[in-house]
């Protein structure tokens, strides 16, 4: 009983270190939570035991089923504001929800050294625009047609599934990209997170089922505990880091997101090469 006391005790409060810190960090850089709470998640479980093959599939499943939350009252405010982009979510929509379905069952049964490479890869290439494109400038006014702007939708849904991340770090550059206005497509962005989150999160504990090695308080790979310790703990906290924000410009916050998903992207790439070193 005491060592069962002690296994839950480590538990919560590795989810509260994990709240604080991502609550923080989304805060200060104006990003949704799943771009940081996964790799907080990712390393907090690795340094808690959690088994390599599962720890990144609990990261991500456990992220959506907060976007679940967040993304609901974040897309409320934007929409008081006017800044949904009702047509474009519209339009939108089923291709996005195909791709979260496509996604989650392929992550939902890929080894976790699969997600993590995912997340890895498109952080980097997150980052990387980042810098390149910092003022967010227009490459072009609009999709081309209606077959190109579903295709985008289907790749947000599916890698955003794959990530763990409600779509705003992939929604945002691209909406941006092809002309809309930066506004509107943060607003439909936290809508978007809605879409993704719920049968993203659906899928994965479907997926999870009765899997060994899962931490307590799990369903299927999503982790209830962190789930209650996440969602209040990030919007109690992120206020802390936007206030923080406010004090530095805007491109170097931009400089500064890259720098963290960079670092996060590497530290990933290592932990990669070491799982396969000791296969």
């Amino acid at each position: 009983m005491q060592d069962l006391l002690a296994h839950y005790g480590i538990w919560i409060a590795a989810m509260v270190f994990a709240g604080v810190v991502g609550g923080f960090v989304a805060g200060l850089l104006g990003v949704g939570g799943g771009i940081v709470i996964v790799p907080v998640l990712y390393f907090v479980l690795g340094g808690v035991g959690v088994d390599d093959t599962v720890r990144m599939k609990i990261a991500v499943a456990t992220s959506l089923s907060t976007i679940v939350f967040t993304s609901l009252s974040s897309a409320r405010s934007h929409y008081k504001r006017g800044a949904v982009d009702f047509a474009l979510l519209k339009s939108w929509g089923l291709p996005i929800f195909i791709g979260v379905v496509c996604g989650t069952a392929i992550g939902g049964q890929v080894d976790g050294l699969v997600l993590t490479s995912v997340f890895a890869v498109v952080a980097l290439l997150v980052a990387v625009n980042m810098v390149v494109r910092a003022d967010n400038s227009a490459l072009t006014e609009d999709f081309p047609n209606t077959g190109v702007k579903s295709a985008v939708g289907v790749f947000v849904g599916l890698f955003s599934a794959m990530m763990g991340i409600g779509g705003g770090t992939l929604s945002v550059p691209i909406l941006t990209a092809f002309g809309f206005d930066i506004r509107k497509a943060v607003g439909t962005a936290a809508a978007i997170g809605f879409i993704i989150a719920i049968p993203g999160t659906l899928g994965y504990a479907l997926a999870g089922w009765g899997e060994a090695g899962l931490p307590a308080g799990s369903i299927g790979y999503v982790n209830l505990i962190a789930l209650v310790a996440l969602v209040p703990l990030t919007m109690l906290i992120a206020p802390l880091g936007a206030k923080m924000a406010h004090a530095i410009p805007r491109r170097m916050l931009s400089y500064a997101f890259a720098a963290f998903l960079g670092v996060t992207a590497i530290r990933m790439f290592a932990d990669i090469f070491n799982q396969i070193g000791a296969v």
